[in-house]
């Protein structure tokens, strides 16, 4: 008979820590273990985690976090959220690299005074548990200093010499003080031994002197804190040789800076130009993007490169860069950032071409490959090769076209397809720059697959494109924000919502009704803290394609040279200025993660919100959207009052901020009817009668 075999043992060492008992997971903000998650100055950035105890004790949690510059370290309570889920906010002030921990802790104090006060209630003896609390009191006075070890120590007596005492009026009382407080008022103070026990005031003072040998630390977080311009932003997008006066001539860049209060006006605060350098002449794209050009067509302005120089000169139609530094000093006097389009492509005769040959592809037979997009053809562009072998060279010639922007003055960039890029490239690109200029931002054009856009946010773009441009359905607005704003996305995914872009006529533009440009203007300035138009043509409504099923504008400015009529009564650059004084004066439209939806019985129409994040602050706004551009759409509004950081309302005042109107809403149910043929939006301020604002 065979023996039975017994496996070995395995002798696993006990650990250190085992009398440890919290465990701390699911942190958020999160985005890999590796790259930080996203902030910027002004915000307040929700951190939650998980925090388990084995058996009934309670648990006291906070977030401690530090700016790279501080010398030490500061920390904020976290709040019971349910579920053992615990939540607090970092208050973030500058730019620049946040570390955070979550530590956690069985909070015997509070556990203590939990069960003692049910215990009382059922009318059992507590002579001892009083003596445990007297223990736990003495223990916190050993822990603290001054004032606090007086107070915790005179309270430690009382507790335990007050088994007949708990309801007796307190000969005296305790000096307890709020931190960095005075004490409070003598009619304030506990009357009797039970309302000391069970007071706010002693449970803070406990708690600022906890056991650290019973504390768990979580790994050490990160957070990036952008400056705020990061987080709320309005873009206006102007090709500067459109921008002349006069229809004989092309414009230059001091026409642009003679059209900055005009963009001033429509109350954009980033004025972003397509590439300003000199265009390529070999295969230079005609009207319309045709494959030949004709004598005086001016190329597009992606086609960057000729005899006249690379990435790092202005086309000389355009001015000098003294010219471009001018622009940007007179842009930063109204408090507009110039943003520069980063494209990193060549056209046929740009000096790269010659003098770095290996950076391109080649054909089999040895003909540089164009860019293509099938079954588009770039036949003015060629694409530059990053598994060259010389491929250490190219990164850092694309650094120092970065860097001698930024000489120049210029800290915000729109890089062109950015996915077409290796990914590697983008994350040693962006971190080298912000080591050197945290304040830079890099704005990512990359319509392409949902996880690749995402990675390359993850990398370190500081704003990113999204499909805003395509969701016009009510469901598709809705699945897709709450997927932007309310996922793990939301740690390291900034969106910039464009309704259009010179490459981007939308179907649902291309009505060229009113109401629809309306609509899209308002859904991307309220449903994304930052947005941007392609102007002049979104103000003008310019909306005939190239072709039919062609998402191409005809007569397109990426390939002629157009001149636009600002003062035409059809404009809409009085509602777009409105629009944005109404978002710089409410801060409940500068955040995203308050964003939240609302019931309306009919699927035409949409209904959302937002609430300022700041403490004190009730500032709410809703938006209701007729998204029927044709049609009267009416239905019935359900707001979630709590979502609108209101609690028991007698009434709500709805204030349009478009039309200066008010209405008086019921707490519940109101109705809701718009007209397209006249305003086919409201865009409420929330003045809440005889209501009270909910503890944020």
């Amino acid at each position: 008979m065979d023996s039975v075999h017994t496996p070995p043992r395995v002798a696993i060492p006990i650990p250190q820590t085992g009398r440890l008992r919290p465990v701390i997971t699911a942190i958020r903000p999160w985005v890999d273990g590796v790259r930080p998650a996203k902030a910027a100055v002004g915000d307040r950035v929700p951190v939650e985690a998980d925090v388990l105890i084995n058996g009934h004790d309670l648990v006291a949690c906070d977030v401690a976090y530090t700016h790279e510059d501080d010398q030490g370290w500061a920390s904020v309570p976290m709040h019971d959220l349910g579920n053992d889920r615990f939540g607090a906010e970092i208050p973030i002030t500058k730019i620049g690299l946040y570390r955070f921990v979550v530590r956690g802790r069985p909070d015997t104090f509070e556990t203590w005074r939990r069960d003692l006060r049910a215990r009382l209630s059922a009318g059992q003896d507590v002579s001892t548990d009083l003596l445990i609390g007297a223990t736990l009191l003495w223990d916190a006075a050993a822990r603290a200093t001054g004032a606090d070890r007086r107070a915790l120590a005179s309270t430690a007596e009382l507790v335990r010499d007050g088994t007949d005492r708990l309801d007796r009026p307190l000969d005296t009382v305790p000096s307890i003080r709020p931190r960095n407080g005075p004490k409070p008022p003598a009619r304030d103070r506990p009357a009797t031994l039970r309302s000391l026990v069970f007071s706010d005031e002693l449970g803070h003072l406990v708690g600022r002197h906890p056991d650290p040998t019973t504390a768990v630390v979580s790994e050490i977080q990160r957070l990036f804190a952008d400056p705020a311009r990061a987080r709320f932003s309005a873009w206006y997008e102007l090709f500067p040789r459109s921008a002349s006066p006069d229809p004989r001539r092309p414009g230059t860049l001091a026409d642009v800076e003679r059209l900055l209060p005009y963009v001033a006006r429509l109350g954009f605060d980033v004025l972003y130009l397509p590439p300003i350098h000199p265009i390529g002449k070999v295969n230079r794209k005609g009207h319309d993007g045709r494959p030949l050009a004709e004598p005086g067509d001016p190329g597009s302005p992606w086609a960057i490169g000729s005899d006249e120089g690379g990435h790092t000169a202005v086309h000389p139609e355009l001015g000098t860069v003294d010219d471009l530094r001018s622009l940007v000093a007179a842009a930063a006097e109204r408090g507009i950032d110039v943003a520069m389009d980063l494209a990193f492509q060549a056209a046929p005769d740009h000096p790269w071409v010659s003098e770095h040959p290996e950076w391109f592809r080649r054909d089999p037979n040895g003909e540089i490959r164009h860019a293509e997009n099938p079954p588009k053809r770039y036949e003015d562009i060629y694409p530059l090769d990053f598994d060259s072998a010389n491929w250490p060279g190219l990164w850092e010639e694309l650094l120092g076209v970065a860097r001698f922007w930024i000489d120049q003055g210029i800290s915000v960039f729109r890089v062109d397809n950015p996915h077409t890029k290796p990914f590697r490239f983008w994350g040693w690109f962006i971190d080298t720059l912000k080591a050197e200029h945290p304040e830079l931002i890099f704005l990512s054009e990359a319509f392409t697959r949902p996880k690749v856009m995402y990675e390359l946010a993850r990398l370190g773009f500081t704003q990113s494109y999204t499909y805003f441009a395509w969701r016009n359905e009510k469901w598709d607005i809705e699945s897709y924000f709450n997927e932007l704003t309310r996922t793990e996305v939301a740690d390291y995914f900034r969106p910039n919502l464009w309704p259009n872009t010179p490459d981007i006529l939308t179907e649902t533009l291309q009505s060229g009704r009113p109401s629809t440009f309306v609509t899209r203007l308002v859904l991307a300035a309220t449903l994304g803290a930052s947005y941007g138009i392609y102007g002049p043509a979104f103000e003008l409504q310019e909306h005939v394609a190239r072709a039919p099923g062609s998402e191409e504008y005809g007569r397109s400015e990426k390939y002629e040279v157009r001149h636009w009529d600002l003062a035409r009564p059809d404009s809409l650059a009085d509602l777009i200025g409105r629009v944005n004084e109404i978002r710089r004066a409410h801060s409940a439209l500068q955040h995203d993660r308050t964003l939240r939806f609302h019931r309306v019985d009919n699927e035409r129409i949409v209904v959302y919100s937002k609430r300022s994040i700041e403490p004190g602050d009730a500032d709410a706004i809703v938006v209701v959207v007729n998204l029927d551009p044709v049609h009267t759409q009416s239905g019935w509004v359900e707001l979630d009052l709590k979502e609108l950081g209101i609690e028991r309302p007698e009434g709500l005042v709805m204030h349009d901020l478009l039309t200066d109107a008010r209405y008086r809403w019921e707490p519940t149910r109101n109705f809701v009817m718009l007209d397209p043929t006249g305003l086919p939006v409201h865009l409420f301020g929330v003045e809440a009668d005889a209501a009270r604002a909910a503890s944020r």
